[in-house]
């Protein structure tokens, strides 16, 4: 365990802590077992890492770090490495990538062994990541009552703005930004030009890792896709090899057509899938992967084996991966908005509009020509127009709304 504790503690060191996520504010660290959970390439790890930092300036033997699919664990288990650390005066323990831990033996998988650290060392505060499609994973331990659970995002667009062209843009809240967004924007745009930068964002703003290799960013994108198909959702499912041949052939239809108003029989028999529960078990589980997003009437979200209104890439960086050819504009907008107001806002399918949030508010969204014409009639009715920096009445900038988070 001693190189394991090593390796990590390298990681730990070479992270940098001044940029730091809007979520790292909002997780409860004092939670004895924290569960972040989020696409690929959101930054998990760095925030793990960041939090690890903080507190190994106190001690650093009392903090570890380590990615279960470390060959380490191939022949050693969560649960001695967790006993010998606390024996050395562990107090937190960071885990990654828990969906890729080897189980040792039937009935022993990582939730199971967490379930027993979690019960057996109360003094151990641990934090453990994992794909978004952990909320598909039922495992042999039950940790719904114990831990505090968190979803990763990726960046808003205000946290893009904070984080590579050096602002400081606070988030506020959607009553505020209605009631406000004039105030709001002209502080905005006295700082930043911020069309242009707009634009950048919707090709690759929503994925931290694009600094990292610009020009190979699309391919590494496309690579992560596919690891989510081929490895990510067979390991907490149980579709089999030829699901993830479907799952491709799923995503790459869906792509070509959004937004998608679904017909179920005609996508079953394009993809020679036999039954329409398990084409929206195929459709559950790409929304869960953070690849699609749905919407649907009901107020209280689309359910399980429920057809879906319209079916969406779940970001604007999404679009112009799979797409070869530039994505349709009207998409992109409706992508980038649903995409934003998501994660924090209910948001449905309305016949006057185009999005109905919080069964309150009903938006349109378009070019700066778009007009009041299709929700004329329509109370608490907006426009998120793309286009103009400032707005005016119910005309607001499509970009503010990467502020709310």
């Amino acid at each position: 365990m001693e190189t394991l504790f090593e390796q990590g503690g390298k990681l730990i060191g070479l992270k940098r802590s001044n940029r730091f996520r809007g979520l790292y504010t909002q997780i409860d660290w004092d939670c004895p077992l924290i569960e972040i959970n989020g696409v690929r390439g959101v930054g998990k790890t760095t925030l793990m890492l960041q939090r690890a930092k903080e507190l190994q300036a106190n001690n650093h033997q009392e903090v570890m770090y380590a990615s279960l699919d470390d060959p380490y664990f191939y022949n050693n288990s969560l649960l001695d490495t967790a006993e010998t650390f606390v024996k050395y005066g562990g107090l937190y323990f960071f885990l990654d990538e828990v969906h890729k831990y080897p189980p040792k033996h039937p009935g022993a998988d990582w939730s199971a062994e967490l379930k027993v650290i979690y019960d057996r060392y109360p003094m151990l505060k641990v934090v453990y990541s994992g794909s978004s499609v952990l909320q598909l994973y039922r495992g042999h331990g039950d940790l719904s009552r114990r831990k505090c659970s968190y979803n990763l995002q990726g960046l808003s667009f205000r946290e893009y703005l904070n984080w590579y062209h050096d602002q400081n843009f606070k988030p506020f809240t959607l009553h505020d930004l209605l009631s406000n967004h004039q105030l709001y924007a002209n502080e905005i745009v006295n700082s930043v030009k911020v069309i242009p930068l707009f634009r950048s964002y919707l090709q690759h703003g929503y994925f931290p890792c694009y600094h990292e290799a610009p020009s190979h960013f699309y391919r590494r994108l496309k690579d992560t896709i596919t690891v989510i198909l081929e490895q990510d959702i067979p390991s907490v499912t149980t579709f089999s090899n030829e699901s993830s041949i479907k799952l491709k052939k799923l995503l790459a239809v869906l792509s070509e057509t959004v937004p998608f108003t679904p017909n179920l029989t005609n996508l079953r028999s394009e993809l020679y899938i036999a039954d329409q529960r398990t084409l929206l078990n195929y459709i559950q589980a790409l929304e869960l992967a953070e690849l699609i997003t749905t919407i649907s009437r009901d107020a209280k979200g689309i359910k399980k084996l429920h057809k879906p209104e319209k079916i969406y890439l779940n970001n604007t960086n999404l679009l112009y991966c799979l797409l070869q050819d530039k994505p349709n504009i009207g998409t992109l907008r409706e992508t980038f908005f649903l995409n934003q107001l998501k994660s924090i806002h209910q948001v449905n399918y309305v016949d006057e509009g185009d999005f109905l949030v919080d069964s309150k508010f009903t938006f349109e969204v378009g070019g700066k020509n778009k007009t009041n014409k299709q929700v004329k009639e329509v109370h608490d009715a907006y426009l998120a127009v793309d286009d103009i920096e400032i707005g005016f009445g119910n005309r607001i900038p499509i970009w503010l709304f990467g502020f709310l988070y």
